[in-house]
């Protein structure tokens, strides 16, 4: 996946929008951290990832998803882009959008998709 098409990715959901986090350049969902892009390996923060769940995802995918020692005590798990799957990436941040998006925001997004 390219940079490009991760901004696509996140852009598409409703309310996504760039922003600042801790000075990074990051995206914002309804005030809150959705995801960003780690200038210093090309990974995406991913967030509502538990610890057996990142550990599966280490072992499984060792190419894909890692860890910093920042992040190890965060419900979170680092993926590079190039290669990660743009379904996986979405299936992610559909997650992370259910939690911290208003619930009416949620349920016209699953109604627009129940339609499509």
């Amino acid at each position: 996946m390219t940079k490009d098409e991760m901004t696509a990715i996140v852009m598409a959901f409703p309310g996504a929008e760039p922003g600042m986090s801790y000075g990074s350049p990051s995206f914002k969902l309804n005030g809150k951290f959705f995801t960003r892009l780690r200038r210093e390996d090309q990974s995406v923060v991913l967030l509502d990832i538990g610890p057996d769940e990142r550990e599966m995802l280490m072992e499984a995918e060792p190419a894909t998803f890692h860890i910093t020692p920042h992040y190890k005590d965060y419900p979170s798990v680092l993926a590079r882009i190039e290669t990660l799957h743009p379904g996986s990436f979405r299936n992610f941040l559909e997650r992370r959008f259910r939690k911290i998006a208003k619930k009416t925001a949620v349920k016209a997004w699953e109604a627009e998709r129940a339609r499509s």
